[in-house]
């Protein structure tokens, strides 16, 4: 596409922001956003806030309602005691994955910034967050702020009805099991919103009889069917294994009122709210990135933006892909957004200026000039694992200095497994997309049976990642906060992989 004619109008001037220049400068950013780059995105709602109010994101996860628990309020001490004591900044902007979408903007930032994190949010994330197929799937961006205004009531008036200890204490079990507590592999039927309202007030009516469906369709006897049989029609009845452990909990525990059901039952599904961020952290903010780089300097050439916020801009821009050295005592492995950001400028130049080595690489868009394409599609047909596994370039490997180590059992040193060569660039691929994908970084514990017509203690396997074993004290824990919840003995099983 050709540059922009330019023109002498500036969206604004100097520092300061005014909403006048907000809104002007926005409707700037969504026309490049649309017409350029061909974004596909929900209506925009941008907040300007506090850093007190940017504080109170913080605390509950950068949602715009929440319902009350301790951790939330540890959490903003925590940052607001670092921000006042100059140990550390806050966040330009918070994005919330809803229909409109919302973004909250610091109202410390400058005229230049607030510019940055709207084409960087309002635009960039907003597109991944619709089009992205694991958001697509898990997620409700039309349901989610009036699901969270119905949880926070509902369990503010469990705390006025049953007191706020017993809420806290069943809250903490739960944020507790919330990392095993999500579908990963399927996910469950989707009912209309009316059709769940409903639900609710049927559960909620039926308290005094939480329990007593569960075992409506088990027999007490089999015949002369033999033990093996009846457990294994009895794992078949309830789905075993089960990744999910509050969704089992919540279904089958034999202590819990309905009440409590309905809060484990908000706590997981805010919990599954979240399980695409942590399968499209380099994608997400490579997206949003590439996307703010792509229109601030498109409005830049065209003149409506001048050089000295466009400086500024581009400082905030290389600060936030900063990737430390490995011997730093900032590194804490690869920067999302220095890894996403150079992958996705690699494939406008491989799309645009192939090498031979690109065309050997990548064979299908090579040359294709088609990068608007291209980057759309990857955006939202993958996740991090498989975008490295089918993007990350020769090029970008080197650029980064990238090679394999591998460690051997008892061994006081490491081999390098992985230089720059073929095989070698392969080999840095498959480490580094096994490296972000969160099935090899979350432990794996299942719920494999139970007799609910017998002693009703419940069996849990845990898998080992890589051979790591479970911390003794996580173990415990765990145990502690499922019988907590179960009412009953629960018993952990080491299996190994597979």
């Amino acid at each position: 596409m050709a540059e922009p004619a330019a023109t002498d109008q500036l969206l604004f001037e100097g520092s300061e922001w005014t909403f006048d220049a907000i809104r002007r400068t926005y409707d700037a950013i969504e026309a490049v956003a649309l017409e350029d780059l061909g974004l596909d995105l929900y209506p925009n709602q941008i907040e300007i806030i506090s850093a007190e109010q940017m504080l109170d994101a913080y605390s509950s996860s950068g949602m715009p309602l929440m319902y009350g628990h301790w951790s939330f309020g540890k959490k903003f001490i925590f940052h607001e005691s670092r921000y006042s004591r100059g140990l550390g900044g806050l966040a330009y902007e918070i994005v919330i994955n809803s229909n409109p979408c919302v973004s909250y903007c610091l109202d410390e930032n400058t005229m230049a910034m607030q510019a940055l994190v709207m084409a960087h949010a309002a635009c960039g994330h907003n597109h991944f967050f619709k089009n992205n197929h694991l958001f697509r799937q898990w997620t409700d961006p039309e349901g989610i702020i009036d699901y969270l205004d119905y949880a926070r009531e509902f369990i503010r008036r469990c705390e006025e009805k049953h007191g706020s200890a017993e809420v806290e204490e069943l809250l903490d079990a739960a944020h507790a099991l919330m990392p095993t507590s999500v579908f990963r592999h399927r996910r469950p039927p989707q009912r209309s919103r009316r059709a769940e309202q409903q639900l609710r007030r049927r559960r909620q009516e039926e308290e005094e009889r939480a329990v007593h469906y569960i075992w409506s369709g088990l027999e007490r006897s089999r015949g002369k069917e033999d033990a093996q049989d009846l457990a294994q029609e009895r794992r078949r009845k309830m789905r075993l294994p089960e990744e999910n452990l509050l969704y089992f909990i919540e279904t089958y525990s034999p202590v819990l009122k309905s009440w409590q059901r309905e809060i484990l039952r908000i706590v997981r599904n805010i919990a599954q709210y979240f399980y695409p961020q942590t399968q499209t952290k380099i994608m997400n903010e490579g997206c949003a990135t590439f996307v703010h780089d792509h229109i601030l300097k498109r409005l830049h050439a065209a003149g409506r933006i001048d050089d000295g916020a466009m400086l500024e801009i581009l400082v905030n821009h290389t600060s936030v892909l900063t990737q430390p050295d490995f011997d730093s005592p900032n590194y804490s492995g690869l920067n999302p957004y220095a890894i996403g950001f150079a992958i996705m400028r690699d494939v406008v130049r491989i799309c645009t200026e192939p090498t031979e080595e690109d065309r050997i690489w990548f064979p299908e868009i090579a040359g294709c000039g088609d990068w608007r394409n291209v980057l759309r599609d990857a955006w939202e047909k993958f996740r991090d694992e498989s975008f490295v596994q089918q993007f990350l370039s020769p090029k970008v490997i080197r650029d980064f200095r990238m090679f394999g180590l591998t460690e051997a059992e008892g061994k006081s040193w490491y081999t390098v497994s992985a230089i720059h060569d073929e095989a070698g660039y392969r080999r840095v691929r498959d480490l580094l997309a096994h490296s972000v994908d969160p099935a090899v970084r979350q432990p794996v514990i299942q719920v494999t049976d139970v007799d609910l017509l017998g002693d009703r203690a419940l069996q849990l396997e845990f898998r080992p990642l890589e051979g790591i074993p479970l911390a003794e004290e996580d173990k415990q824990k765990t145990l502690e906060y499922c019988r907590r919840l179960w009412g009953y003995e629960v018993h952990m099983k080491d299996v190994g992989p597979g």
